[in-house]
């Protein structure tokens, strides 16, 4: 059922009961290799089915109950599973798969009794498509996977990681896509294939180029494959002139469904904001962690140079000066240095925001009250953050005994006006920060 077009290959639509597969014609040589796959997985259903699997088989695969590939492959397969089988809400998921050419795949429990390694990761109706990079080097097998949500196309994140496993020295790359009682779009864009070398080895050298008379081959199959799929296309629209620009008919049962097997484009995109917003609390969760750590840091430093200043100052009365300076010196440089990260920190969340804000629309009560919650959380996690900051202020503050330091006019007192100073130039950019995130 798969369906070639210029930009892309359609490997099933949005149809029940749709199986669809693309092959290499000839096998791969590569000992270790990876591959780059970008696709996308559209549909109105709230839930999708069956899904979409990677091939790397031994064989060619023939259609079969796999994603619409046939069992008891020898090679591994990942799966894009998008139905739940088993029923225990761990759907959308990417599985590992590996079979000797024995093995019956458990479609019913979703594989989970045979999978190498697993993720959880939504890859349906996402607003930019998919990217799965698989990397197989030393008999290790890593997945990655970038999730749709941006549009840096190196924004990968780790999914399954698989070692010592042993696969076919030669074999097929393929992919394949199946639906059931529910449907998706399965659209393929692109399907890159690179090899891999060992460090301080030589690639082997690429045999030489296609001969002339296969060029003419390929060419003539390709040609001849078109006018079929042309041929085809007139025929179908020649038998159902009704179908084009019309909408389908349902029956009275199946409206009845719509509403709970279908979900609306505001619905989607009131789903999408709200995934949008939950990366933005845990990435402001993340942000805020680290900002602790710094101010952490900063308060045992500072504890640590008082320290030291006040024995070195008792034990060397005439060396004090100079100790003094150098003092001085470094905590300045660490102190640009915390407003630098601090800086970073800030840009890094301005642009989150700029990236989910260009998503977001206007919606019903209930997305303007998720909404609302979400940037509720992210209020009080900043607020954390200016008490902490305010108690480091506080704690570095020139006590009443620390402001009887030896009378010595030409240094400070303890450096307490610089470190006042200092962080209250850190609160006054965390603040502007806030009002400017508001």
């Amino acid at each position: 059922d798969a369906i070639p077009s210029a930009d892309q290959i359609r490997i099933t639509t949005s149809l029940k009961s749709q199986r669809g597969s693309v092959w290499t014609k000839n096998k791969s040589i590569f000992e270790y290799w990876e591959v780059e796959v970008t696709f996308r997985v559209t549909g109105r259903g709230r839930i999708g089915a069956d899904g979409l699997a990677i091939w790397f088989t031994e064989e060619q695969g023939l259609e079969g109950p796999v994603f619409g590939a046939a069992d008891k492959w020898n090679g591994v397969g990942i799966f894009f599973d998008s139905f739940d089988n088993d029923g225990k809400k761990n759907n959308p998921g990417v599985i590992v798969v590996g079979n000797n050419g024995k093995l019956l795949y458990d479609h019913q429990n979703d594989g989970s009794t045979q999978a190498l390694a697993s993720c959880q990761r939504d890859f349906r109706n996402k607003p930019y498509p998919v990217r799965v990079k698989i990397t197989y080097y030393q008999k290790t097998l890593t997945v990655l996977i970038n999730n749709g949500f941006t549009p840096d196309k190196e924004d990968y994140e780790f999914c399954a990681k698989v070692e010592d496993m042993a696969l076919p020295t030669q074999g097929y790359f393929g992919i394949s896509a199946a639906t059931g009682g529910l449907a998706d779009d399965h659209d393929v864009l692109s399907f890159l294939t690179f090899q891999l070398t060992e460090p301080g080895k030589e690639a082997p050298t690429p045999d030489a180029e296609i001969p002339q008379k296969d060029k003419e081959k390929y060419q003539e199959e390709f040609e001849h494959f078109q006018q079929e799929l042309d041929k085809k296309k007139e025929e179908f629209q020649k038998e159902h002139p009704d179908v084009q620009g019309q909408p389908g008919k349902t029956t009275c049962a199946f409206s009845l469904l719509a509403d709970d097997l279908f979900e609306t484009v505001s619905d989607r995109e009131l789903r999408q904001i709200f995934e949008g917003q939950n990366r933005i609390h845990l990435e402001i969760k993340q942000l805020n962690r680290q900002l602790d750590m710094i101010l952490d840091e900063q308060r045992r430093y500072v504890s640590a140079v008082t320290d030291e200043i006040a024995k070195r100052g008792a034990g060397f009365p005439g060396q004090q000066g100079q100790v003094f300076q150098q003092e001085t010196e470094t905590l300045v440089k660490n102190q640009e240095e915390v407003i630098r990260q601090i800086n970073e920190i800030r840009n890094s969340m301005a642009d989150t925001l700029r990236l989910i804000s260009g998503a977001q629309h206007p919606g019903s009560a209930a997305g303007v009250y998720e909404t609302t919650q979400h940037f509720n959380d992210i209020k009080e996690h900043l607020h954390v953050v200016k008490r902490d900051i305010e108690h480091l202020v506080q704690r570095n503050t020139p006590s009443s005994e620390k402001s009887k330091c030896p009378d010595l006019p030409p240094f400070p007192s303890c450096l307490s006006t610089m470190h006042f100073f200092i962080f209250v130039a850190v609160q006054t950019l965390l603040f502007i920060g806030y009002i400017m995130y508001r």
